[in-house]
């Protein structure tokens, strides 16, 4: 005989129908990787028949408010943060914790706004990207008891822990491919560096292992663009029409996709007539062709990484969280395979 389906479905209704105790209903939620997955799957099915809603309040006893973590990024309008998401959401799932997500269109003060609003939603911790923020936004997470980290970028000293990847040495790496294939006509198409260490970072990194090798890429070999695979496109189409460098140096994939499309359209072969790096080794990346020669950043590996922490110091008030750097990679593909003497 089905169970009788209430409106007002209770844990106690949960556990009685599920034959289980109150407290593996409760760990199912809280902990579902304490609970054997058979015991697990009938306790969801009973929950999905019965209609029960948790009490989310309920759970302040347990050092759990909403549970749900806070994740404020830069876009979700393109490639770049896509798998941070994905690995970010899918191992506070497997905690039983629910992302919230916002993005803040590399708008300092935005994010400010979107930090205040996920503290006032009570989540239980809070991930922000890369290092710099608004002076407001550091002092409102050092008020606050929720746990919080830092992600994308890393760097020590930093204002909170940091889980992500060196960008200055993942520039370095970029450039150092590049003259190691023997190029010496560089130049580089630069997203805005404003609100944007990361970007800036590379930078750094790019220009600083250029300078060592004794080159100084002149000004109008240097084009800044924002992410915008069109707007690179359109840069790219540019500078080919007024230089011919060897080698093209590309802050992110976004715009080394649209650098791949002006060298198209312009005839120009890749990598024979002129090669192209990126940063940053997004989903599809190697599909582009020629497939893009580029220094990945660990997206999946920095999500899943935080998330941990993350859970852990929200389950776990007592332990620490500490940063962590996952180290960048180069990945030479077609479109930099081109010796240049």
């Amino acid at each position: 005989m089905p169970d009788k389906i209430t409106k007002s479905a209770d844990i106690v209704a949960v556990a009685k129908a599920a034959k289980v105790s109150i407290s593996t209903v409760s760990r199912t939620f809280n902990h579902p990787d304490l609970v054997k997955p058979a015991t697990r799957k009938k306790i969801e099915a009973t929950v999905k028949r019965l209609g029960y809603i948790r009490n989310r309040a309920a759970q302040t006893i347990h050092g759990i408010r909403s549970g749900t973590i806070g994740l404020i990024v830069p876009t979700i309008d393109h490639m770049i943060f896509a798998e941070l998401v994905q690995s970010f959401s899918d191992q506070i799932d497997a905690k039983g914790f629910t992302l919230l997500l916002a993005s803040h269109g590399y708008d300092l003060d935005r994010e400010y706004s979107l930090t205040r609003k996920m503290l006032e939603h009570r989540v239980d911790g809070l991930a922000l990207i890369g290092l710099d923020h608004a002076a407001e936004t550091e002092r409102l997470l050092d008020q606050q008891t929720t746990p919080a980290a830092l992600l994308w970028n890393y760097q020590t000293p930093s204002p909170l822990p940091c889980i992500g990847t060196d960008n200055v040495m993942a520039g370095r790496m970029a450039a150092r491919h590049v003259l190691d294939q023997g190029h010496r006509d560089i130049a580089l198409v630069l997203p805005p560096a404003q609100d944007n260490d990361r970007a800036a970072h590379r930078i750094t990194g790019i220009l600083s292992e250029l300078q060592r090798a004794g080159l100084a890429v002149p000004d109008d070999c240097i084009v800044e663009t924002p992410y915008s695979v069109a707007d690179a496109k359109a840069a790219g189409r540019h500078l080919f029409e007024t230089q011919r460098p060897t080698a093209v140096i590309c802050g992110n994939d976004v715009l080394a996709a649209g650098l791949l499309l002006a060298a198209q359209q312009m005839k120009l072969r890749v990598p024979q007539d002129v090669a192209v790096v990126g940063i940053g080794d997004f989903k599809g990346s190697r599909d582009l062709e020629p497939a893009l020669t580029t220094v990945r950043i660990p997206a999946r590996q920095i999500g899943a990484i935080a998330a941990d922490k993350l859970c852990a110091s929200i389950v776990t008030p007592d332990t620490a969280m500490d940063s962590c750097h996952v180290m960048p990679e180069l990945i030479v593909r077609a479109s930099s395979t081109a010796q240049r003497h």
